[in-house]
């Protein structure tokens, strides 16, 4: 039996985003890991949100849960609006456990380069992450020889070159934004896409 028109086209747009099926349901789990955070408010943060001088003295959890705390609201509401794009641009790009071994990629750049840095003293947010899946969407279509491959990358290039020469760009979530986080995230994912074989389908 078929389903109801706007059912079928709800479907096929959900498809068209990614989000059907399994990855919908993965997807609504790392928003809800994203959103979760933010419960626990100020306490929370603080106590699980990278800081320089707590790692240094054992807690190396912060490490990982600094990626998925924020400052505040509008933080994490951005860092989930650029997952859902991430996700509707990239996510059948790799296969699953491929793309776990580029987040694990992405967030070690950016936690040896905040370790590196020591200007940085706290940092919280997942940007720096997003920024590794947007490198590696990016090499991913350069692979395939896709043309908004090369848009991808100049796009990319000029966001990160901005921030490392400028600063942040206009319209950024309020607070400090740590603009290392990003060059180091891009450049994680991009290095575990290049070792990695996209899926031969582009979306």
């Amino acid at each position: 039996m078929s389903l109801p028109e706007p059912v079928d086209r709800f479907r096929s747009r959900l498809a068209s985003l990614n989000c059907d099926g399994r990855r919908g349901f993965a997807l609504a789990a790392l928003l809800g890991l994203l959103l979760a955070g933010q419960l626990g408010g100020e306490a929370a943060r603080l106590a699980l949100r990278y800081e320089r001088t707590a790692v240094a003295s054992g807690e190396w959890w912060r490490l990982l849960s600094g990626h998925f705390v924020h400052l505040g609201l509008e933080h994490t509401l951005l860092n989930a609006l650029g997952l859902i794009l991430m996700w509707a641009l990239f996510a059948r790009d790799f296969r699953p456990l491929a793309w776990l071994a580029i987040l694990a990629a992405t967030l070690a750049a950016i936690d040896l380069g905040l370790l590196r840095d020591s200007t940085v003293q706290w940092y919280v947010g997942s940007s720096g992450a997003l920024h590794g899946v947007l490198a590696a969407g990016t090499v991913a279509h350069l692979k395939r020889g896709e043309f908004d491959g090369w848009v991808l990358a100049l796009f990319l290039l000029a966001k990160l070159a901005y921030e490392q020469f400028v600063g942040a760009l206009p319209l950024t979530a309020g607070g400090a934004v740590v603009v290392g986080a990003h060059l180091y995230g891009a450049l994680g994912g991009a290095l575990a896409a290049a070792a990695l074989r996209p899926r031969a389908e582009p979306l």
